[in-house]
Formats: structure tokens, sequence, C-alpha cells
């Protein structure tokens, strides 16, 4: 179990980005975004990906780096778009080991991930 503070982001409120920024930064993941609020002092963004899963994303408000991103994937859904290796029907051979060439994933920040 993580603990509450956790994802709490500490940038303040001087450094924090627009609003429309972060839905400028969801719709480049290719979201639907559904809403936006403020949660621990980070962005919580809900919405739905081009495959129809449903998306729940925690960024850093200065940065908008992704912290934190929950999918529930939709039945049949192919994984992936979050997860390196992962596909709808594991392949005989061993996943991949690199990390996937999206913007979903950067080098200085490495955002927890919950599957379902």
């Amino acid at each position: 179990m993580a603990l509450a503070d956790e994802d709490d982001c500490g940038t303040t409120m001087s450094e924090w980005q627009p609003r429309e920024a972060v839905v400028a930064t969801a719709e480049g993941f290719g979201w639907q975004v559904r809403r936006v609020k403020v949660d621990d002092g980070c962005y919580e963004v809900k919405g739905r990906d081009a495959d129809g899963n449903d998306v729940e994303a925690t960024l850093d408000p200065g940065t908008l780096a992704l912290v934190r991103l929950e999918v529930e994937f939709r039945p049949g859904a192919d994984p992936s778009r979050y997860v390196t290796g992962a596909r709808a029907t594991a392949p005989a051979s061993a996943p991949q080991t690199t990390t996937p060439a999206n913007r979903l994933f950067n080098k200085d920040a490495r955002p927890s991930a919950v599957i379902e």
C-alpha cells in the first residue's frame, strides 16, 4: 500500500502551469479530457484514451511531468501503449526491455502505473 503523501507534489503555486497547459499536455498524450482538478498539490486529469480506455493521471503542476497513471482497460484492450513489451495476447518471446518511444515516459521521471 502506498503512503498518502507519496503522490503529493511540492511545487509552489507561483511555478504552476495553467490548466490550459494541463489539458494540452493530456491531449498530446491522445486523451480526451473529461476533468482536471487539484489534489494533494498536483493536477489530476481524468479522461479516455484513443482506444476507449479510462485514464486517470497525476501531473506535477510545475513541469507537467507524469507522477502517477491509472488505466482501466476495456475488455480485449491492447496495453502496449502503456507497458513495455505488453500486448493483448502474450507472445512466446521475451518482452522488450526498452522504454516505449512515447510522450508518457521521460528519462527524468519514473511514473507509477496501476494496470487493471
